[in-house]
């Protein structure tokens, strides 16, 4: 590969450029291409499996659904599955890590974002980034630290 070409987001600005956008499940309908995958291979027919189990268990009364989720899923566009699947009774129970809780959900209901990267992001642009962005989520999370001791007082 040449060089020449950038392929990162090699400044701040440009890396800033693409919000990760959060997938809204109630503005389409699924079913038919996840049914589909039944006949095609590997993990597509193991989504479709996965799929299959799901729904047996919402049908089962008896059964309890737990939701379990890494922060990584939160940032990357799943928070409104994740909401949906709690609205629509379709879990019965999260575990979650703390990122996902308090880092990832709470740095976004206070109006922050999370932005799509790449892979070939100059490391040491990047890290300049990340120090300036550590920063904000640290004094942010003594907000939380006040915040959540606010609430249990």
């Amino acid at each position: 590969m040449s060089k020449n070409k950038n392929l990162g987001h090699n400044s701040k600005k440009d890396f800033l450029k693409n919000p990760v956008e959060h997938i809204d499940i109630t503005s389409f309908d699924s079913r038919k291409i996840i049914s589909s995958m039944e006949k095609m291979s590997f993990v597509s027919r193991e989504t479709a499996n996965a799929a299959n189990i799901y729904n047996e268990m919402l049908k089962d009364k008896d059964c309890t659904i737990f939701l379990t989720l890494a922060g990584s899923t939160s940032a990357a566009g799943c928070m409104n599955i994740y909401k949906d699947l709690v609205k629509y009774n379709m879990v019965d129970a999260i575990v979650a890590t703390g990122a996902s809780i308090i880092d990832m959900d709470f740095f976004e209901a206070l109006g922050f974002k999370h932005y799509q990267g790449s892979q070939f992001q100059d490391d040491t642009e990047l890290r300049k980034i990340i120090l300036i962005e550590y920063t904000i989520r640290t004094l942010t999370k003594m907000n939380y630290k006040f915040v959540i001791r606010k609430f249990v007082k």
